[in-house]
């Protein structure tokens, strides 16, 4: 392991808090920049104030170091599913920093938004990823099954 990887165990999983914005902001960059996705100060900043909002339904998990580094984060959020009468968890957003890779902190942010879940009584934590996200499809194949579902986006813009 690279001298910049902290063990696991120095590592805690917590709700994201005000100060933690700039290392924020650097780490949904480079999110965006994983899945070739434009990044504005403005996507930043109202994304940003989703996860202060306690009345937002979005809300955010981050792995932090002993020093107060952010490694990863996790965005989630409340989704209702008629089917079954009841609130799913969905998990939007899931990034660890390059470096920190394979350390365990993704599946660590994933069970932080399983034991909200769990708090919460949602029967299931949902989401999508790129096909070719292999490396992150390693992990989620081990901790959740792969549905038949397929995606669709329409873009009501043209």
């Amino acid at each position: 392991m690279d001298k910049r990887t902290p063990m696991l165990s120095a590592v805690t999983i917590r709700p994201l808090e005000m100060s933690d914005r700039t290392p924020w902001c650097d780490l949904y960059r480079q999110y965006a920049h994983f899945y070739q996705s434009p990044m504005t100060d403005a996507i930043l900043d109202r994304s940003w104030s989703w996860l202060m909002d306690p009345r937002h339904p979005m809300e955010g998990l981050v792995a932090g170091s002993e020093d107060r580094q952010l490694l990863g984060l996790a965005h989630f959020r409340a989704c209702p599913d008629p089917l079954i009468a009841q609130d799913v968890g969905f998990l939007d957003d899931l990034f660890v920093a390059q470096d920190q890779r394979g350390s365990g902190i993704g599946r660590s942010l994933i069970m932080g938004v399983t034991a909200k879940a769990q708090e919460r009584g949602w029967p299931v934590v949902r989401w999508i990823t790129a096909g070719s996200n292999a490396r992150a499809r390693q992990l989620y194949d081990k901790l959740a099954s792969a549905t038949d579902w397929v995606t669709y986006d329409l873009d009501v813009q043209r």
